[in-house]
């Protein structure tokens, strides 16, 4: 659940404030031709995404280092225009008012790229809940529900922050919207320019410098500063709106008019203060939260058991319990082989190595009587447990005699490389 809040989060903030303060900006321009644009590039970059995302989950059509690397760089082109289209117009609209043939090429420039920045996030949220079930498990579960509701939470807070940015720009007064955009997409195209430099010196493009190298090793083990810096960024409007509203200038024609105007005030400052709020609680979940969520499970230690000749016995009153117990053999190249075993119903039992074909010998641990897969978060459905397919451990054969479980030295012997 935290997981997919997380993840739901910081895929979608960024082109939540991008798209917010290029409302902002435009908005401020006054012109209804400017906001349709706009909507259509929504319009557009959500179409694609759709598209995208079902030929990604249905086919092998789509190479998405390729495609995220063109979009990054016709976005990296068309925010360079969108920058000097909007500055020079500014400059003529201060003189003499003119620049109607500006505007126009600024307005479909400005859709054009509003439908890039969601076409470069979209695709891989729409593809989030794919992943909460691994094929074969039903999406009629309490883990399917859980994930679905942290995605859900973290996609909505993204949203709700997006929309009061966008609200307390819209109504700053002056350039000071337009140029805290100006600085956040120019960071953007760093980090833009720093993927497609990457994806040319990967395709031997161009030559590989050592200089321009560690640059590129900075910004991309650095990349979740980026999003520190837009969030930062973004924060200087809403703080910006609340010390414009401490002395607001209120012009109004009778009591009446007085008592709608501080009230809309009263909202603008809760807004403000809400997205501030908003802000905080990302920084916290992107930071403190995940690394919570992020810490290594410890796998409980392995427990006694009984060697004779070329069997393992374990005691059936170790294993009655119904939790899950860990085992471990030095194979004959002193590999450790760990082993599961779990009760499952009254005469049955699950046992499988602490491995599986997917997640590799990251293991299993137990967490509120379930059965957890340490890379993958994953919850194993006990039924299964001895039984190939999606996460479940790997099967292992035993047999059951004179009041013990019997597991064979020969078969953990043939999985040692599994756990190399």
């Amino acid at each position: 659940m935290i997981r997919y809040f997380i993840l739901a989060a910081e895929n979608s903030l960024a082109a939540g404030i991008f798209s917010a303060m290029l409302f902002a900006v435009v908005l401020h321009m006054k012109e209804p031709s400017g906001l349709k644009r706009l909507w259509q590039g929504c319009a557009l970059g959500t179409v694609l995404s759709l598209l995208v995302a079902v030929l990604r989950r249905t086919t092998a059509l789509i190479n998405r280092t390729r495609l995220v690397t063109g979009i990054f760089a016709a976005a990296l082109a068309l925010g360079i225009l969108f920058l000097s289209l909007y500055w020079i117009l500014f400059s003529v609209r201060k003189k003499n008012g003119g620049g109607s043939r500006l505007r126009f090429f600024l307005y479909i420039t400005a859709g054009v790229l509003e439908a890039l920045l969601l076409f470069s996030a979209l695709p891989d949220i729409l593809l989030y809940p794919s992943q909460f079930t691994l094929a074969g498990e039903s999406i009629i579960s309490t883990d399917f529900l859980f994930k679905l509701m942290g995605f859900a939470g973290g996609l909505a807070l993204s949203i709700l922050v997006s929309l009061g940015i966008f609200k307390s720009a819209a109504a700053l007064p002056g350039a000071g919207p337009a140029v805290i955009f100006s600085v956040i997409l120019s960071v953007n195209m760093v980090n833009q320019a720093t993927a497609i430099i990457r994806y040319l010196i990967a395709r031997r493009i161009i030559p590989l410098n050592q200089a321009l190298f560690a640059v590129i090793g900075v910004v991309v083990n650095n990349s979740v500063v980026f999003l520190y810096i837009v969030m930062g960024l973004s924060s200087l409007v809403l703080f910006g709106l609340l010390a414009a509203l401490a002395r607001p200038r209120l012009e109004y024609r009778n009591p009446a008019e007085l008592r709608k105007l501080r009230a809309g005030l009263r909202r603008s400052r809760r807004r403000a203060v809400l997205s501030i709020a908003g802000l905080v609680c990302l920084v916290l979940s992107f930071t403190a939260l995940k690394a919570y969520n992020e810490r290594p499970a410890v796998l409980s230690p392995a427990e006694p058991m009984t060697i004779t000749g070329e069997e393992i016995m374990i005691p059936i009153g170790q294993i009655e319990d119904g939790h899950l117990h860990r085992f471990a053999w030095n194979a004959s190249d002193g590999t450790e082989v760990r082993f599961i075993v779990i009760k499952k119903g009254a005469v049955s039992y699950g046992v499988g190595l602490d491995a599986c074909d997917i997640c590799g010998n990251t293991g299993y641990y137990e967490r509120k009587d379930e059965v957890i897969c340490r890379l993958c978060d994953v919850v194993m459905n006990k039924s299964t447990i001895g039984f190939k397919g999606g996460c479940n451990p790997v099967p292992l054969e035993y047999s059951m005699r004179s009041g013990g479980m019997i597991v064979r030295l020969s078969d953990l012997e043939n999985e040692k490389g599994r756990f190399k």
